[in-house]
This record gives C-alpha cells, structure tokens and sequence, in this order.
C-alpha cells in the first residue's frame, strides 16, 4: 500500500520537473510552429515557474486545511488538464495561458507530495525517502531536454512538439486513479488559515514587474513600461505591511515575518534568487545558440548539454553529503569560481569553432559548469536554512522555493532584454562578418565588383530585417524584393550561385548574431555569479549539520 502511494506520488513529482525543464529544448519548434515572438517563449517558460512561484505557499497552505490528498487530487487534474491545453494550443496566447495554469496547478499538487510522506513514514524513514526524491529531481532535471528531444525527433502523429506535453494525460490519469484508491486521507490538526489578500498582493506586485521586462522590449520600452516597474515596488511594500499584520492578529501570513529577522536568511534568499536567474538564463540562452544559432536538431541540442548534468550529479551523489557540508560558505564560493570558469571555455569554443563546432568540443567546459552547480546546488538550502530555527524549517523551505521559482522567472525576463535585444541590435556588424566571403562567391561566380554592391547590400537589409522580425512565419519586404530579383529569371544559373553563396552568408553572419548575443548573456551571468560570491561572504563560515538534512 505504502509502495503504491509512493509511486503515485513520485510521477506527480517527475511530471513537475519534467515540464519545468522539458520546453526548453522544444522553444525553437514552438517558435518556428506557432509562429511565436521571443517574448512569447519567454512567456511560455518563465510563465510555469512564476505561477507555481506565486501558488506555491498557498498550495501548501490549502492542503493543510483541506486536505493533502483532496488537494493533490485537483492538482494532478489541473495538471493534467493544463497538460492537454498546452499541447493542443493553436497559438502562442493560449499556450501561454495553459502554461500559467499548469505551474497554478503544479503548486497545488507538489507541497502535497512531502506533506503525504509526513503521513505515512515515520520520521527515521523519512532520510531514505527524502533521498529519493532527491535522486528523482536531479534524474527528471537531467534526462528531461534529452526526453524533449527524443519527442521533437520522433514527431509522433506528426505533432511536433506537442507530444512533450501530451505525455503527460495518461500519467496524470494513471496518477489520478491511483490516488483515490492508495493515497491516505490527512491533514494539518492546527491548520494556518489562507492569506489570499497575500497571495493576491504578491501577484500583482509580480505582475508589475516582469511583464514590463518581458514585453518591453518587443514594444519599444514605452514610457508605461518603466512606470509599471517603479509601482511594483509600492506594492511589495504594502505586501510587507500585511504580512506583519496577518502574523499580528491571525499568525497565518503568506510569508512568516520572524523569517527575516535574521540576516543569514535574507543574505541567503538573495544568494538563491541571484544564482537561479543566472542558471536559468544560462540554459535558455544554450539551447537558443545550439538550435537557432548553429542549427542543432532538437536531441542533439539535448544531448550536447548533458555534460553539464554529468557534472551536477557526480558532484553531489560523491561530495553532497560528505565534503561539501564540512566547507560550509566555501562550497558556495569554489562553486560560483569553478562555474564562471566553465561558462567563459564555453563561451570560447562557440566563438572560436562556430559552425565548425562539433558537441564534444563542449564537454570539457559544460562539464566544469556542472561541477560548479553541484557545489551550488549542495549548499543553496543549508544556506538558507542555517539561520533558521527548526520549528520553521518548513515555512522557511516554502518561502526559499517560491524565491528561487520568482529568481528563475527574473533571470528569464532579464536575459531576454540583453539577448534578444543583441540579436536586432548587433545584426549589421554580424553581417559584415560574413561579407568577406560572400564577395569571394560572388567574384567566383563572374559577377562585376559594381553589381556586387547591390546585391550584398539587398543581402545584409533582409538579414537585418529578418534579425529584427518579430514574427518569424513573416518574410520581410527586403527579403521578397531579393528573391524576385528579374536578373534570377532572365539567368537561372546565377540566380542559383547567388542564393546559394547569399544563404551561406546568412547563415555565418546568424551564427556570429547569436554568438555575439550569447556573450553578452555570459557577461550578464558571470556578473550575477560575481555577485553571489559577494553575497555569500555574509553567510556564517559553516553551515549547522542538521540544515543539510532538513534539504
């Protein structure tokens, strides 16, 4: 009975992770398919973690005063349902919805997960169940782009990408099924009661901030933009207010206050934040390179970064529990230096071999990358949870996961400004990168150095012009005035050299677009690791043993 609950509650488990890191590999199909802008897709991968960010406390907060299992159950529907909307969404609106109702949906079922283990296993079972799960993540995490990809190349039905979602309808059923007959019933004896005024002033604040980031941007920056972000901050701070209030007449805040109280919980929730916008604006900027930049195929994109997964999990199944929690802050501080050095040899590679490049030239600097996250990795709980006093380890765990969920959602709105705004801004010098070689063809081909001119010139306005192109099903005029070139009809043959040289030069002058903007990207990211390591000089030398086993 117990072994069947606990499957059940582990695909619940997997399926989150797997959505969580699923569609990054799969955002170049999305894009190209449903004709989508880049901030669509940041919409679409940012919008799960900053809808489960925004739930999340309140998820947990319903199940104890509802029930685990009731509640689990309406997420695992949710879920489910969200799953079957996002893979049938016939534009980038509605996939963006089903995604922000999927991550609402994923809040309710996962806090659930651990509430329910608290339930059926006694508390000195509780270690080799916490190490499960804690095997299932790093699995899920890891082997989820490759299961993308395997997905995208396996094109089931001819649908695309919509199978990464699809998958999930029978094993939420399954899950659904199964949870009415194996899961216990239970819930909290002295239950906090539901902040909603909290929950809703905390969206809202959210809300204010990271659409303007994320659409920006593709408007122009208008002058409402920046004076949507300045009025977050009023209201951040009138959420503040009632959270104090609620600790004062009910004890039932969003956010328990006492938290705060202690600066190593506050310096760590700003380490967490900090690195989780840096990592996860590292990996959507990666697979966006890999696919669009260099033209990888979807399983080779997500099996050319599994380096960096390798990396992550010998370093935390070896040094997790042994190494790692004797060097306490020092671990935080070897893992931001080794990952910074990781990022800067990748970076190197892709500028230096470009569509030369092959995958296992990536390996040596991915692998470092990896290594320097396990370090993290290990440490960003215990750091967090050093100051904390045990009898609000759980309410402190709540609160460090929702900051790390609204982290990942800043680095995301953030890497979007200074990548995508790279690719429009950097087209003209990206090109004339390539033009060298395009006048080598040209000249080759038997073409006079004064019709050169032109047709370079027609070349590089369609390539900016396409660089800039909100949507990417539409083929600028530029574009369509070179293809119709009369010169093309009235000599098939020329006009098949000069697309074909015109093609290549488009595709050096993409690929040195997107590197360009990738190490813009890693300037951003190292610059966050930089200041993790900063931060991290705050936190206490060495972190209490018992923070690591409360992780």
């Amino acid at each position: 009975m117990r072994t069947a609950a606990l499957v059940v509650v582990s695909l619940a488990f997997i399926m989150d992770l797997l959505d969580s890191t699923i569609v990054n590999i799969a955002i170049p199909s999305i894009r190209s398919n449903l004709s989508a802008t880049y901030s669509a897709i940041q919409w679409v991968v940012a919008g799960y973690g900053l809808a489960f960010a925004l739930m999340l406390v309140t998820g947990g907060r319903m199940g104890d005063v509802y029930g685990y299992k009731k509640v689990f159950m309406i997420g695992v529907g949710g879920f489910t349902i969200a799953s079957f909307l996002s893979g049938i969404a016939p534009n980038p609106d509605l996939l963006i919805v089903a995604r922000l109702l999927q991550g609402s949906m994923a809040a309710l079922m996962v806090p659930q997960v651990m509430s329910l283990m608290q339930i059926m296993y006694k508390p000195e079972e509780r270690g080799s169940i916490n190490g499960l799960f804690g095997a299932l993540g790093g699995l899920a995490a890891s082997l989820g782009p490759v299961v993308g990809g395997l997905l995208i190349k396996a094109d089931l039905f001819n649908l695309d990408w919509r199978p990464i979602f699809l998958i999930n309808i029978p094993i939420g059923i399954f899950a659904l099924l199964a949870a009415v007959r194996y899961l216990p019933s239970g819930k909290s004896s002295h239950p906090l009661k539901l902040d909603i005024t909290g929950t809703f002033l905390i969206m809202i604040a959210m809300l204010l901030l990271v659409y303007p980031l994320i659409q920006g941007r593709e408007l122009g920056w208008p002058a409402w933009s920046y004076a949507t972000m300045a009025a977050s901050l009023p209201v951040f701070g009138i959420f503040a207010l009632w959270q104090r209030h609620k600790a004062r007449t009910d004890g039932s805040p969003l956010v328990l206050p006492a938290l705060f109280g202690k600066l190593s919980f506050n310096i760590g929730l700003a380490v967490n934040l900090v690195f989780e916008a840096a990592m996860l604006g590292f990996f959507l900027t990666f697979g966006l390179f890999l696919q669009i930049g260099l033209g990888f195929s979807p399983i080779r994109a997500a099996l050319t970064g599994l380096p960096t997964a390798i990396g992550i999990g010998l370093t935390m199944a070896t040094l997790g529990q042994t190494v790692i929690p004797r060097l306490g802050r020092r671990a935080l501080l070897l893992g931001c230096a080794v990952m910074a050095v990781g990022l800067t040899i990748t970076t190197w590679m892709f500028h230096h071999y470009g569509l030369a490049l092959h995958s296992w030239q990536l390996i040596p600097g991915l692998l470092i990358v990896g290594i320097g996250m396990g370090h993290i990795f290990a440490s960003l709980y215990a750091a967090v949870l050093n100051g904390v006093d045990p009898s609000h380890a759980g309410a402190a765990s709540g609160t460090l996961n929702a900051v790390q969920q609204v982290g990942g959602a800043i680095g995301i709105a953030v890497i979007g400004v200074i990548f995508f705004g790279q690719l429009s801004s950097a087209a003209p010098a990206s090109f004339n990168t390539a033009t060298p070689r395009l006048s080598s063809q040209l000249s080759a081909a038997g073409i006079p150095d004064a019709d050169q001119a032109g047709i370079i010139g027609g070349v590089k306005t369609c390539f900016i012009d396409r660089s800039r192109e909100k949507d990417s099903s539409v083929t600028p005029p530029s574009c369509q005035q070179a293809q119709n070139n009369p010169a093309f009809a009235a000599d098939p043959t020329l006009g098949r050299t000069i697309t074909q040289a015109a093609t290549t030069a488009a595709l050096k002058a993409n690929a040195a677009n997107f590197d360009n903007a990738f190490r813009w990207g890693i300037v951003y990211e190292i610059s966050l690791l930089v200041l993790t390591f900063c931060l991290t000089f705050f936190l206490p030398r060495r972190f209490r043993a018992d923070a690591f086993a409360e992780v």
